[in-house]
């Protein structure tokens, strides 16, 4: 159970960093090369700021300087991923707390609890990433399949995947470390009798066999000696 443990939380780390890094990125979405009159120059937008760049490698970004002018659904997918990066993070803490190669948590049964708790904290991360990425791509294919939609179209940018894919990592790393659980409490247990009684009698036994006994003398009539 050690080994699936290991694998369960290197599974949830790197869904966490997948979960950062998507939340860092500014290309949630690029501009379409098929609708773009000039492609030698597109346009990708992140959570917090817009960026553009040519062909000569020159950027230059404009992050949003205001919550209430930015549309409803990036404040929503904001929220999501500060939400599932917090939530792992403490999912990590949890997941080395409650893994049998470490020295801090308690009895095995305790640590198998913490265990199971930072699974649940691992799912819940992975559900936040998976349902403000979805969100998210959700509006950029209704945009662009849209035919009275005249603005600029986007497609699905690499931050998207990078966090599909730290969502499925989370998922899949928080339900092993909730299924050591079930393993532990399966697990058989030895059970000791007690034979303190037998042994104390026992002993006594060994110690009155091992003292030789004490014949008591013999006395002979003054005829015998006749």
């Amino acid at each position: 159970m050690l080994g699936i443990q290991i694998i369960a939380f290197i599974f949830c780390f790197c869904g966490l960093g997948a979960a950062i890094a998507a939340t860092a990125s500014n290309e949630w979405k690029v501009t379409s090369r098929a609708s773009s009159v000039i492609t030698a120059t597109w346009v990708f937008q992140g959570l917090w700021m817009n960026c553009a760049g040519n062909a000569l490698g020159a950027f230059h970004c404009r992050p949003h300087l205001t919550i209430f002018k930015v549309e409803g659904y990036i404040q929503a997918c904001r929220g999501l991923m500060i939400s599932a990066v917090c939530l792992g993070f403490f999912g990590a803490i949890f997941g080395l707390v409650g893994m049998k190669c470490t020295k801090v948590g308690g009895s095995d049964q305790t640590k198998a609890k913490i265990a199971c708790l930072a699974g649940l904290i691992f799912i819940l991360s992975g559900l936040c990433s998976m349902t403000s990425c979805s969100l998210y791509a959700n509006r950029i294919t209704s945009e662009f399949f849209d035919p009275s939609f005249v603005a600029q179209k986007y497609e699905l940018g690499a931050a998207l995947f990078i966090g599909w894919a730290g969502a499925s990592l989370c998922i899949i790393g928080g339900s092993i470390f909730c299924f050591s659980i079930a393993e532990n409490s399966n697990s058989p247990r030895r059970g000791y009798a007690y034979n303190g009684a037998t042994s104390v009698m026992s002993s006594r036994t060994k110690v009155h066999n091992s003292v030789p006994e004490k014949t008591p003398p013999k006395h002979f009539d003054k005829n015998a000696y006749v």
